[in-house]
């Protein structure tokens, strides 16, 4: 299994959007994505290592995901 870290926010934006397949991620609030990036079972990072930018650009790989599956 592959290990993800804060800077994988493609990969987390699949594992999101498979996790939470109903959820917009426009409607998502960082304190809640950050727990949700964290409790994924992929992923092996240090919690307190995100940021905004990292957290936004994850936001917005999920939000690619999501448009993706409703094509």
């Amino acid at each position: 299994m592959m290990k993800l870290t804060w800077d994988d926010a493609e990969d987390i934006g699949i594992a999101l959007q498979e996790k939470l397949p109903d959820l917009d991620p426009l409607s998502v609030r960082f304190t809640d994505l950050h727990r949700w990036v964290t409790e994924l079972e992929e992923f092996d990072d240090d919690s307190k290592a995100s940021n905004e930018g990292k957290l936004e650009a994850i936001q917005m790989a999920w939000l690619e995901e999501y448009r993706d599956a409703r094509k």
